[in-house]
């Protein structure tokens, strides 16, 4: 979303800001995000986790979170109101920026640049996987005194984020650890592994566009092509494109698991 906005969207200035329907997961407060961002001119995209930053002039950031159903959707000026569009933003050119959210558990809301990192919504949260200091020494100095399954440890926001279910379920498969192992029971070899194969499965991800399996797209309205490329995820009762077996499915903390048997032990 970040790469496909970041083209569209540099340098362009806020004209106006319209909120439809400010009731999502907190209320949208449109004179707060008026007052922060209109007349003011995007210098650069971010992305922290799984918040999308956009940087404005005079030291204000625009933070959107998609929640599980959200979409950034750049569209030409006077396009009708789709249903669930909540949020509008409109840009000196003509464009218009606006935020779908079917199940409203997305954010929207503006902040100063200086405070993000203290911000409750970021001060939490745990390492990007694409950064230097996400390495397999770190996982497993995280993962000590600690005794749950790898899995649940991976998708955990403190420790790492960004690495959401598919992303977990795939990166396991390929590091070749079973998601119910626990963490107490990882060598250092095997976390030095998973750590590159977290990296790699998002790495190829994002050149894929993201994974679409119900409704994400892009900016311009693109679906991302990973889940072609997906070996294990909801792909149960299927075939490993390793060894042959048949691919399992069981529920770990309410959310699906998809592994090998036989090239996970």
């Amino acid at each position: 979303m970040r790469r496909s906005l970041e083209p569209r969207i540099r340098g362009e200035r806020i004209e106006g800001i319209r909120v439809w329907n400010g009731a999502l997961r907190e209320p949208v407060r449109g004179r707060t995000l008026r007052r922060r961002l209109v007349g003011r001119r995007i210098l650069e995209s971010g992305r922290r986790a799984k918040y999308l930053l956009l940087h404005v002039e005079g030291d204000s950031s625009l933070v959107v979170h998609l929640g599980m159903s959200g979409r950034l959707t750049l569209v030409e000026a006077g396009q009708p109101r789709q249903r669930h569009e909540h949020v509008v933003v409109f840009l000196a050119s003509g464009g218009e920026l606006r935020f779908r959210d079917p199940r409203r558990f997305g954010l929207v809301f503006a902040l100063p640049t200086e405070r993000l990192q203290s911000d409750r919504h970021f001060r939490h949260l745990g390492v990007e996987p694409l950064e230097s200091s996400f390495s397999g020494q770190f996982l497993a100095a995280q993962a000590r005194g600690r005794r749950g399954p790898v899995k649940n440890f991976l998708m955990n926001a403190h420790v790492a984020v960004g690495v959401g279910n598919i992303y977990a379920s795939e990166a396991l498969f390929d590091a070749g650890i079973h998601p119910q192992r626990s963490v107490s029971r990882i060598s250092r070899v095997s976390w030095e592994r998973l750590a590159d194969s977290v990296r790699q499965t998002l790495e190829r991800a994002i050149d894929q566009g993201g994974t679409t399996l119900n409704d994400f797209a892009d900016a311009g309205g693109n679906q991302g092509y990973f889940q072609v490329c997906l070996s294990v995820y909801d792909r149960s009762g299927e075939a490993c494109c390793r060894c042959g077996a048949m691919i399992r499915r069981i529920v770990q903390a309410g959310r699906s698991t998809y592994y090998c048997p036989r090239c996970q032990r």
